[in-house]
């Protein structure tokens, strides 16, 4: 049946991430630090807007574009929020998670042979979206000598004739980095001058630990060539509920809802009536989960660092990225016999692009006990195993 493949599926590999996920359900006692989901549970009143609304019959489909109530919401968070003002009528989509509207505004730009450039480490998916498009992934480093942020320098040398577009994260999975107002104006000189575009996924936006986070399309000049992703997932705990919003200029927009509509039709009814709740009524919980995170990082950082696991503090999202250099074993070996030895799951580093070789994304949205427990097991590893 090989042959029925097509060859853009054969070339993109299998879920890093989730091969220790699944690897990690079938064994007993595992404390997972590998999947990017809190640990929460959606807000009630939230999920009570939800109920309500199906008990009121509210389970057909929805526009394309998502309920007018909830695109109006988001456009005004993001104006209050990060000084950027999209139209909710044409500049604006509800999609069914931030993991569509990436798919769409990826395929929206993309000719075959275009090059996109991705800024590494990265969430697994975005070369895996550029090469079922047709477009050819660039993999920028990140280096954790600049704390793991994009550097324009390393960004001009990727440019060729064939680049179409930049795809960046920040605050970042894996590494917790944060793009400060003038590192994104820094890039943003690049995006125009070279007439690119920019693929900008804020999903974890309300994630900042230190001061507050800069959009990449609030920089001069840089709303009209930006394609800005974002959602509910991880600031409200509503993984499940698969909300997210692509916001462009009109042109764009419009491509990228022609896919939409033939693949998604519109995001899940109850769910966006969830994601409006949270806008409307969910700060003071989202705030205290997000100074929950907080805590966990500053305990499992200072935890991580203190067994000889060298790791910088991540200023956004919820993920450490310590490494593993000291011990004499590779990422992948390090994970492998870390679940093995200890039933503890992270994810290699390799697995999110050349320059997380040799560390280690290691989700804190857990309980302070498992993450003390965590640095307890990892502690015995490193004692037993290093070279």
């Amino acid at each position: 049946m090989r042959d029925f493949v097509s060859r853009r599926a054969r070339v993109i590999p299998p879920s890093g991430i989730r091969k220790f996920f699944d690897l990690a359900l079938t064994m007993e006692e595992v404390i997972s630090l590998g999947v990017g989901e809190p640990d929460f549970c959606t807000p009630w009143n939230l999920c009570e807007a939800s109920i309500y609304s199906i008990e009121q019959g509210g389970t057909s489909y929805t526009p394309n574009r998502g309920i007018q109530p909830l695109r109006e919401a988001v456009s005004h968070w993001l104006s209050s929020h990060y000084g950027v003002n999209y139209n909710p009528d044409t500049e604006m989509i509800i999609t069914t998670g931030v993991s569509e509207g990436l798919d769409i505004a990826i395929r929206a730009v993309t000719d075959p042979g275009d090059e996109l450039i991705v800024a590494e480490p990265s969430y697994v998916s975005y070369s895996p979206c550029v090469t079922l498009a047709g477009g050819i992934p660039i993999p920028v480093e990140c280096l954790e000598k600049d704390h793991f942020k994009l550097r324009a320098d390393c960004l001009m040398e990727a440019i060729s004739p064939k680049t179409k577009a930049i795809i960046i994260n920040f605050p970042n999975n894996p590494t917790g980095a944060v793009m400060r107002r003038e590192d994104l104006m820094a890039i943003s000189d690049v995006v125009i001058d070279h007439d690119l575009l920019l693929i900008s996924d804020e999903v974890y936006s309300e994630l900042t630990y230190t001061g507050t986070h800069a959009s990449a399309a609030a920089i001069e000049g840089m709303q009209e060539r930006t394609i800005l992703l974002n959602g509910f997932s991880k600031a409200y705990a509503m993984t499940g509920w698969r909300i997210g919003y692509l916001c462009a200029p009109r042109e764009l927009c419009d491509a990228a809802l022609k896919i939409h509509q033939y693949v998604m039709l519109c995001a899940p009814a109850m769910g966006q009536v969830a994601a409006l709740e949270g806008l409307r009524r969910g700060e003071e919980e989202k705030d205290r989960m997000v100074q929950e995170y907080r805590v966990r990082r500053n305990l499992f950082v200072e935890g991580l660092n203190r067994i000889g696991l060298p790791c910088h503090l991540p200023e956004g999202a919820f993920y450490a990225f310590p490494s593993v250099d000291n011990t004499g074993l590779s990422d992948l070996e390090f994970a492998e016999r870390l679940l093995k030895d200890e039933h503890v799951a992270v994810v290699p580093g390799s697995v999110l692009g050349q320059g997380g070789k040799n560390h280690l994304r290691c989700a804190y949205a857990v309980s302070r006990k498992d993450l003390a427990e965590a640095i307890k097991r990892m502690a015995h590893f490193i004692a037993t195993n290093s070279h």
